[in-house]
């Protein structure tokens, strides 16, 4: 039997690989992390590279419910992280049932931070010199988009599926966790009451412990 643990996480601290750290920690399932340093840009190794061709965290090895995948599984880009862990750990409950009416939602946060959410945020904080037309571009202005997370917030909660946490929560959570932390994310109650709920969650806790310790070792 392996002692190694299911999964590796290719990580670097205060980066996007952060909410993987967190979504790991909720499953409750085993897993290492492969530190990496930027300033020693260990991201840029052939080694990683061979892992991850853009030279970027997060990367998940994934070895298997057994751990004798060989070779074992690869995914990059922290979304299709997110939704990949929820479904291949689905007694951790970060995912709806495929099938089930409330998959239709989850499946459009999942989608909506890498394709809207994030992209809008750059144009407002790195703004074009010239607007480009509307139709040449798939997302709203940051404001819309911060608006729609509001509303959905706002017709449920505490969390974006209503009652029901999910995989979403962290990836939609851990970008708004940045922004506050940047000064950049509006004072809303709403925004407000749901960065508490998110920081309440013990498996947060840990991860934000885990994701410190090399700063302060």
């Amino acid at each position: 039997m392996t002692t190694t643990p299911r999964f590796t996480l290719h990580h670097a601290p205060r980066s996007r690989s952060a909410r993987i750290l967190w979504l790991l920690e909720e499953t409750g399932v085993p897993f290492e992390i492969a530190q990496h340093d930027f300033a020693k840009a260990t991201h840029k190794d052939p080694a990683y590279l061979a892992i991850n061709p853009a030279g970027k965290v997060p990367a998940l090895i994934d070895r298997g419910p057994a751990g004798d995948w060989s070779p074992p599984a690869v995914v990059t880009e922290s979304a299709a992280i997110c939704a990949y862990v929820a479904d291949a750990v689905p007694e951790a409950g970060l995912a709806p049932r495929v099938g089930s009416r409330e998959r239709a939602a989850y499946a459009t946060w999942i989608g909506y931070c890498p394709s809207v959410l994030e992209p809008a945020l750059s144009d407002s904080v790195f703004p074009r010199r010239e607007e480009p037309p509307a139709s040449t571009i798939g997302w709203c202005s940051f404001p819309e988009a911060l608006r729609r997370v509001e509303t959905a917030l706002q017709a449920g909660g505490p969390y974006l599926l209503g009652d029901r946490f999910s995989a979403a929560d962290v990836l939609i959570g851990s970008l708004l966790q940045w922004l506050h932390g940047w000064g950049k994310l509006p004072e809303t109650p709403t925004l407000s009451a749901y960065l508490a709920t998110l920081a309440a969650r013990p498996a947060l806790q840990r991860a934000q412990a885990r994701d410190a310790a090399p700063a302060a070792a």
